[in-house]
């Protein structure tokens, strides 16, 4: 019995955009972000997919995801970089796991959870460069470096890199592009005159990879793109592959009368006799229900959009007078081969990024995974996988 719906994952697009991604900067190191379930991809057959491409290190948000790339088996370098309160340090540290510092308190905790695993910690200081959101400040960096250097001179930890984060790298010449990078070359001015010798200098991301050569340094840390989705849509083209293709089937297709009211609110009300095609997706299932009225999707061929308010579980395409009948396919999104709708479309109509598109896929959605073969990601081509842990 087919499922109601799937995510097909191209796991060879990814380890192909990786490629692509690394002769962008073929002087630095590249790290493949496998946050968020590798952004709705699965994280470990995305982890995997990204090694085999040519990534030599693993980014995650939190350490929990690193902790799953550990327990798969996958011993490749990563980097954590949200340690909230509570975080499980001493666990990353046993774990082999480097640790993203954001804020000076940090350094303590992790000195003290080093001291208690006995073996240091590696750690990446990172500077806030002007984002304002995770990052030591200006104001705090000195005192940080200061503190950081006093344990490493101690054996508990060893700072093996700097980092920080553009905050409009997608916007290729905003002035805050140059200002961060004079104020990271300054931070790592600063950790030189502390005496650290950190071996990685990274800043840049996806959209950094693509356009700021003057940003790669030692390492640049790709998410999106390598997922296939350009992170500047208006670079057109750059040769990425969209990995993930959502598609359902048609449960029901029935005609009704014109002046039929449609969904919840009758928020589309049909102007002829019609069909109307049932699909089995919902906001339950991550379909956006500002979708409403307003997404595309692909039926028989052609581009129709949701008709009337999208449901926890399904909602409804006026589909007019082409014949469809209950199990005929449907793709919400895809690499757009045969007109059918892409991320980018749904983010353009939603007024939102494509990330979000990807990531929401809830895990009612089985991944199934097509491409590259076993030996490089661990799945079968065609295996039907739950996503998370």
């Amino acid at each position: 019995m087919p499922p109601f719906a799937e995510a097909r994952v191209d796991v060879s697009a990814i380890a192909d955009n990786i490629a692509l991604l690394q002769e962008r900067a073929p002087n630095s190191q590249l790290m493949g972000v496998v946050k968020a379930d590798g952004y709705g991809h699965g994280i470990i057959a995305a982890a995997r997919a990204k090694l085999a491409g040519g990534a030599t290190w693993l980014g995650t948000a939190f350490i929990e995801e690193a902790l799953q790339l550990r327990r798969a088996g996958i011993t490749a370098p990563v980097l954590a970089w949200i340690l909230p309160p509570g975080a499980p340090i001493a666990e990353a540290i046993a774990a082999d796991i480097d640790l993203g510092v954001s804020a000076a308190w940090l350094i303590d905790q992790i000195a003290t959870a080093a001291r208690e695993t006995g073996r240091p910690a590696r750690v990446h200081l990172k500077a806030d460069t002007g984002l304002n959101r995770g990052g030591v400040t200006a104001d705090e960096w000195h005192a940080t470096l200061a503190e950081a250097a006093r344990f490493e001179a101690a054996g508990l930890l060893r700072v093996v890199g700097l980092f920080s984060h553009f905050a409009c790298a997608d916007e290729p010449g905003h002035p805050s592009i140059a200002a961060q990078l004079d104020a990271f070359h300054e931070a790592s001015a600063a950790a030189d005159k502390a005496g650290l010798r950190p071996e990685l200098r990274h800043m840049a991301n996806s959209a950094a990879t693509l356009t700021l050569p003057e940003a790669h340094f030692d390492l640049v840390r790709t998410g999106i793109a390598a997922y296939g989705l350009n992170p500047i849509p208006s670079l057109g083209d750059v040769g990425l592959r969209p990995a993930m293709t959502l598609t359902s089937r048609i449960a029901v297709a029935k005609r009704v009368p014109e002046g039929h009211g449609v969904s919840y609110g009758h928020r589309y009300v049909t102007d002829r006799p019609t069909t109307l095609a049932l699909v089995p997706l919902g906001y339950g299932d991550g379909v956006p229900r500002a979708a409403t009225n307003r997404a595309p999707v692909g039926i028989a061929g052609r581009r129709f959009t949701i008709s009337g308010t999208v449901c926890m579980d399904q909602f409804v395409v006026d589909v007019g007078e082409t014949p469809v009948a209950a199990g005929d396919p449907v793709t919400l999104f895809g690499p757009g081969d045969d007109n059918t709708p892409t991320t980018q479309d749904w983010a353009d109509v939603l007024d939102t990024i494509s990330y979000e598109i990807v990531t929401r896929v809830a895990p009612r959605v089985p991944r199934v995974y097509i491409g590259t073969p076993d030996q490089e990601t661990g799945i079968l081509p065609g295996e039907n996988v739950a996503p998370g842990p």
